[in-house]
């Protein structure tokens, strides 16, 4: 529950007192609503918004502490509550835990951060560029045109972390309790692939490094022109060294390919990142994994082709939302 310090509690007074509604202070303050309505009640039976005589251990934080604990963490999020014990001014003997305990009154907690791009200016300014330029697209006379093409690599043992083992105290080294990862995660496969709302293409293997004359040769010439025969058909693809050398830029002129120019750095923009996770779901769903880089493969080409069209269109049917999303953070990272 968040702690209102004393002035805070006077200016939600003042404003309760002018007609505000409680709803909207709580909003104000970052606290819950039952929080200004026991203060409205306590000031009507008491007069007076302090706190009332209380029993058990004294707060070990003053008001000064708590706003000191909570501006420094709203500035820099990724501070450790360690730090803040450190940094804390005159003397004091607060724990690690108090400081995490004022952290949650102020409804902060520690999370997984999300990882995102690396976003320069420029790439800001060139993601609500394109957004704008975007933004009056609909599916039905656009994006239902256009084929979202990427490169993903799957690793063949993925170990991020999130993966949980139930076990007893003292049992943290056990044979059938320790996660066993090979170096790099025993290799993986890398794939090509491109969806529109109307179907998808083969899920082509990409062996080894990809050159600008691979990429033409072996993925866009036999696999991509098929999908584009169609003159309104809009091709997309990122800023990847082969997919703008010169050679592939030349080889789609030459056969009238219409290419959908690409912000940097913004694989939330194109859906076919979340169906690369989709498909890494599915894969690590099976109840035999896949025991080597063959057997990986086979898995994606069958989950791949098993993948619900509906859930590609879907997908594809948020374009609008991402290009609203991408303007309203200003070129900052989305939800997608």
């Amino acid at each position: 529950m968040a702690r209102l310090s004393r002035e805070d509690r006077q200016i939600a007074l003042g404003r309760l007192q002018a007609g505000q509604s409680q709803s909207a202070i709580a909003r104000h303050f970052h606290v819950s609503q039952s929080t200004i309505s026991r203060l409205w009640v306590r000031f009507q039976a008491t007069g007076s918004v302090a706190d009332l005589p209380r029993t058990g251990r004294p707060r070990a934080t003053t008001a000064a502490h708590d706003r000191f604990i909570r501006l420094r963490h709203l500035r820099n999020r990724f501070l450790s509550a360690s730090s803040s014990v450190q940094a804390l001014p005159g003397p004091h003997r607060l724990s690690d835990q108090t400081v995490r305990n004022r952290l949650h009154e102020a409804g902060l907690r520690a999370r997984r951060p999300h990882r995102g791009a690396v976003l320069t200016r420029r790439h800001r300014q060139n993601r609500v560029q394109w957004g704008n330029q975007h933004l009056r697209w609909t599916v039905r006379n656009h994006w239902r045109h256009v084929w979202f093409s990427d490169e993903s690599y799957f690793l063949l043992q993925r170990h991020d972390g999130r993966r949980r083992v139930y076990r007893r105290v003292n049992e943290r080294y056990a044979p059938n309790c320790v996660d066993e990862a090979p170096v790099h995660g025993g290799g993986g496969v890398m794939v090509w692939g491109a969806i529109n709302t109307a179907g998808r293409s083969t899920l082509v293997h990409v062996q080894g490094r990809i050159t600008a004359q691979r990429y033409v040769e072996e993925i866009l010439r036999p696999h991509a022109l098929p999908l584009l025969a169609d003159q309104d058909a809009i091709f997309l693809q990122d800023n990847a060294r082969p997919h703008t050398a010169r050679l592939t830029t030349q080889f789609l002129t030459d056969h009238h390919v219409q290419v959908l120019p690409w912000p940097s750095m913004s694989p939330d923009m194109n859906p076919i990142e979340h169906l690369w996770d989709e498909l890494d779901r599915r894969v690590r769903r099976r109840e035999e994994a896949p025991a080597n880089h063959r057997d990986l493969l086979q898995a994606l080409q069958e989950e791949w082709d098993t993948i619900p069209q509906q859930d590609i269109r879907h997908l594809i049917q948020s374009m609008p939302r991402r290009c609203r999303a991408v303007v309203a953070a200003q070129g900052s990272h989305t939800p997608y």
